[in-house]
């Protein structure tokens, strides 16, 4: 079993357009409506590739409402734990050359005792856990201490646990020994406090994480791949570039793929960037069945050559 925790969930709304023209009204050629949020997007990944897991999330509002519904829809297994404030929505706009616009809002805060309820939910759920995947922003104004609490919650009974989020959160989070972290590369560089322009910057940012508390760091880095540093080494994944239809999530599935595959060493790094390939390839934030041959797409080397990373981020959500 596979556990995420989502405090931030979203109701993503994806717009195709023939083109976006900015001050005018426009119709959108078609439209998808998804349940959304970094950990909401690990947990559909994770159970269209077979594997059981339960989904715990903060819900409000309307929006909130549909958010679980259509959880409920797709057969993901949810804990969904009341907010006042209306659960967020984003907006991403689509156009036929692959332009691609995301419009994301920060949603609204969240009480301490309503932050409280969601970890208490998630003790709840990771009892009989072999992971639990802490993905997202916090609400305005949450303390950054919470996912350091759930890291620690998820250790007191034997399962290891797996972060993605950035600023105050994450530095909260890794004196608690997270066992992943997730960060891109301009994640990287906030956290750091230094660019993360090659390979080299991104392996010495990495380590960095390591010396706070990290037990391994993947980074995911757009058409580059991504790098995985651990104590036991260096290594980088990449694979044919794909054809992208959307961007939203692809890091999720990184995330989704790397603990699917174990957590550790080359072999779960393989199966994160065969699975973020496989997400930008479809629309929408979801994810394929990935197949051994989208496995055997992707290249893995040990001690990389340093060398620039691309300007523009396809993995790297």
């Amino acid at each position: 079993m596979i556990v995420t925790v989502t405090p931030n969930p979203s109701l993503d709304r994806t717009v195709y357009l023939d083109r976006l023209e900015r001050g005018r009204v426009q119709f959108g050629e078609r439209e998808m409506l998804e349940p959304s949020g970094k950990g909401v997007n690990v947990a559909r990944a994770l159970l269209a590739n077979g594997h059981a897991i339960h989904a715990v999330l903060t819900v409000g509002g309307g929006a909130g409402q549909e958010i679980a519904v259509r959880l409920e829809q797709e057969g993901v297994p949810a804990t969904t734990v009341p907010v006042a404030a209306p659960s967020r929505a984003n907006v991403q706009i689509v156009e036929p050359d692959g332009t691609i616009t995301k419009i994301n809002t920060r949603g609204e805060p969240a009480t301490s005792a309503e932050l409280d309820g969601l970890l208490v939910a998630t003790r709840a759920a990771v009892t009989d856990a072999r992971w639990l995947v802490g993905a997202g922003s916090l609400p305005p104004g949450a303390e950054p201490g919470f996912y350091a609490a759930a890291c620690r919650h998820a250790h007191a009974v034997g399962a290891r646990f797996a972060l993605d989020t950035t600023g105050r959160a994450l530095a909260a989070a890794l004196p608690a020994g997270p066992d992943v972290v997730k960060p891109n590369a301009d994640e990287l560089a906030e956290a750091v406090g230094r660019p993360v322009r090659t390979l080299g910057e991104a392996t010495d940012g990495a380590r960095v994480l390591l010396r706070r508390g990290a037990r391994n760091v993947v980074v995911s880095l757009g058409p580059d791949g991504a790098l995985l540093v651990s104590p036991d080494g260096v290594h980088h994944a990449a694979g044919r570039p794909a054809q992208v239809r959307s961007t939203v999530g692809a890091g999720d599935a990184l995330l989704a793929g790397f603990v699917a595959e174990g957590g550790v060493g080359p072999a779960a790094l393989r199966s994160a960037v065969a699975w973020a390939t496989a997400a930008v390839g479809v629309a929408g934030s979801h994810v394929p069945r990935v197949t051994r041959a989208d496995l055997d797409a992707i290249v893995v080397v040990a001690d990389p050559a340093d060398r620039p990373l691309a300007d523009a981020g396809v993995l790297a959500a």
